[in-house]
């Protein structure tokens, strides 16, 4: 049986963090597709189980076009079975009245589990009942293949004055589960949770921000002779990138264009990319960050570029530099402020000493 495992889709999510409003229309639209196009594989690749590990949608309160959306999804494959744990972003019912036979849900109150011969998916949403009471109340066979779904924050360590979203996985250990599906986390990781099973968080479809970099998707189980196997299918419409770039040894803005150049060689062009600038840089070195801008707006859905270099100065070569340079830069060297900003100002100074205009 092939089993999908995803979570954190954030459907219906405003996306307005750094697009523009036609953008963030565009954004929101793919975020739809990437679901649609999830599902699609599914059909494609004669997957039985889609299993929603919480969010997914981006607020309590939906729209027409959206629930409209995932509620059709769900009625036009009635071969696959949906089974949805809402997460902490999840709140409104989004299918009224009679709900489709494939949608399979959950509540916060006690363990559901949903059996597929030997396979058996159990889960619970947090809120109405102690962390530690939920763990006492797990019971599962041995004999049974166990898929557990939980949507929360994983901790490996006990406090009682955890929140309801925090998923204690010590407490979790030596329960006969094989496969603990997780979600809240938006980043793919799958790791040893005993000797018998694993945990995994599927991460996101669709990377929102810039704290969400990289390739999203979700797992596919594949499950022959009570062996899970499990892969990582990159679903994503745009991955959003963080590039970092030395320009240490740059003084001009075409040299910094050219080390740009060489680290972005291998970025999709549909990405959105964030540029960050660093190094120690000459305190004679200049670079244009509006010009390239430009340059790379054109290249990319979307850009930002960070200057987060520092200046390479001694401050004994200006001590005794009889100059209006030396002397302003002794000034501003002696002043009691973060050294970000005597970057901007020795730097604005020297252009402005230099006739450039600012």
């Amino acid at each position: 049986m092939k089993i999908i495992h995803c979570s954190d889709l954030h459907l219906d999510s405003k996306m307005e963090a750094n697009l523009d409003k036609e953008k963030s229309k565009q954004r929101k639209n793919e975020i739809l597709l990437s679901f649609q196009n999830m599902i699609q594989y599914a059909k494609e690749n004669d997957v039985k189980i889609i299993i929603i590990a919480g969010d997914l949608f981006d607020k309590s309160k939906i729209s027409v076009k959206v629930k409209n959306l995932v509620k059709d999804a769900i009625i036009s494959n009635p071969n696959i079975e949906f089974i949805y744990l809402k997460g902490n972003h999840d709140e409104e019912n989004f299918v009224e009245g009679n709900i489709p036979p494939n949608l399979k849900l959950f509540n916060k109150y006690n363990w559901t589990s949903y059996r597929y011969d030997n396979i058996v998916i159990t889960g619970i949403e947090f809120g109405k009942i102690d962390n530690y009471e939920i763990y006492k109340t797990l019971m599962l066979n041995q004999n049974d293949l166990n898929i557990v779904v939980l949507h929360g924050q994983e901790t490996s360590y006990a406090d009682k004055k955890d929140k309801a979203e925090i998923i204690n996985l010590k407490e979790l250990k030596n329960k006969n589960i094989d496969y603990l599906a997780l979600g809240h986390i938006h980043k793919y990781k799958k790791e040893v949770l005993d000797s018998r099973g694993i945990y995994c968080y599927s991460g996101c479809l669709e990377g929102r921000g810039f704290d969400e970099c990289g390739d999203k998707g979700f797992v596919l189980l594949d499950i022959q002779d009570d062996k899970i196997n499990t892969e990582f299918i990159k679903n994503s419409q745009r991955n959003l990138e963080e590039v970092k770039v030395d320009i240490s040894d740059t003084m001009t803005t075409t040299e910094v264009e050219a080390k740009i150049d060489e680290q972005v060689k291998n970025v999709p062009k549909n990405s959105l990319v964030k540029i960050i600038l660093t190094g120690k840089v000459d305190i004679e070195s200049e670079r244009d960050i509006d010009y390239l801008l430009k340059i790379y707006n054109d290249e990319f859905y979307f850009l930002k570029i960070y200057d987060k270099t520092a200046l390479k100065i001694n401050y004994l070569d200006y001590e005794n530099t009889a100059s209006l340079k030396g002397e302003f830069i002794r000034t501003v060297l002696k002043e009691d402020i973060p050294e970000e900003e005597k970057k901007e100002i020795i730097m604005t100074g020297i252009r402005a000493l230099s006739g450039e205009e600012l």
